[in-house]
């Protein structure tokens, strides 16, 4: 357990919209920002690079050339793991020293390179990508542009500052994926999101009290103005939608479930908390969920970590074809 009082950060910002480069080239200045704050951990909201789908709450579902249009433009500025601007957002986390959680889209490319997973990225202090979690079922609409996570790859992170795990927007409400994380040491948890207002503000307190953790939440505060003219389905489907589309309000809460940054509405900013270390352990002599409050006698979780491979070659059996 640290020894000393440290700061986390919400990152409340909006994607430079379907422009990976600039994207990128954004949410590096904004690591660097968080870390000029003070910060040891800076959370970024949920598919910020190159941005959220939103089209998908406003093109019908039959509409499949729009949908085929936004889509191919998506694709074409996101990311893969290994590519050049992991890489830079991973080399800007290590240059400031601070770990940093990314969402990002992402594309499958250890396969077809064709689905899009929406994806949190974990970077640490040290320059590398620590891992990888992608959304696991992603939510009415987003199933028109996301892929569901093929295997369980969530995690909690054992850094110098504490444990630090995360879900994604309504993952959140998954019960046995919150217990998971809990029962790994989850200290702080971060809930990169689309989400807003209440009921989730009230949730993000449940979450923190229930665990007895930080929870950070983040979203974009994103205006309509924010998405290029050039994009088709602005004018076709936006064309009576005003002002902001999404307002923000992430927050900070703390393990008593208070909110002790935020929410930040209507504007681009960064939320910052002290931490103080017997926070992350003190809270939890009244509830500890996955210890003094579990009964592993008579309720118990399974967490299949295997990985599916996309394709499995099985050759004939020697002789067999001489049948």
């Amino acid at each position: 357990m640290p020894s000393t009082s440290f700061k986390i950060a919400a990152v409340q910002a909006a994607s430079v919209y379907m422009d990976l480069t600039a994207s990128v080239d954004k949410a590096c200045k904004l690591i660097e920002e968080a870390s000029r704050g003070g910060a040891s951990l800076a959370v970024f909201p949920e598919a910020f690079i190159p941005g959220y789908p939103v089209w998908v709450w406003f093109i019908p579902s039959g509409h499949t050339h729009p949908l085929r249009a936004a889509y191919t433009a998506l694709h074409s500025n996101s990311i893969a793991v290994d590519g050049p601007e992991c890489k830079r957002m991973a080399e800007a986390a290590g240059d400031c020293k601070i770990t940093v959680a990314m969402g990002v889209n992402e594309r499958n490319s250890e396969a077809s390179d064709s689905t899009i997973y929406n994806t949190l990225l974990y970077f640490g202090a040290d320059g590398n990508l620590l891992g990888r979690h992608r959304k696991m079922i992603p939510t009415g609409g987003e199933r028109l542009v996301w892929g569901q996570g093929a295997q369980c790859d969530l995690e909690v992170f054992d850094l110098p500052f504490g444990r630090v795990g995360g879900l994604l927007c309504w993952e959140n409400y998954m019960p046995l994926a919150r217990y998971a994380l809990t029962a790994w040491g989850e200290q702080i948890h971060v809930a990169p999101t689309w989400d807003r207002g209440e009921p989730w503000t009230s949730s993000m307190r449940h979450i923190a009290k229930e665990g007895r953790c930080f929870v950070v939440s983040v979203c974009q505060a994103f205006h309509k103005d924010q998405i290029p003219d050039s994009l088709e389905f602005k004018g076709q489907y936006l064309a009576e939608v005003e002002g902001w589309i999404n307002p923000g309000l992430s927050l900070i809460a703390d393990p008593d479930g208070k909110i002790v940054a935020g929410p930040l509405e209507e504007e681009e900013g960064i939320l910052y908390a002290e931490v103080e270390a017997h926070q992350l352990v003190g809270p939890r002599w009244q509830l500890d969920v996955a210890g003094h409050y579990a009964r592993p006698d008579l309720f118990s979780l399974t967490v299949r970590r295997e990985a599916r491979d996309y394709l499995t070659i099985e050759d004939a059996p020697r002789g067999a074809e001489e049948l």
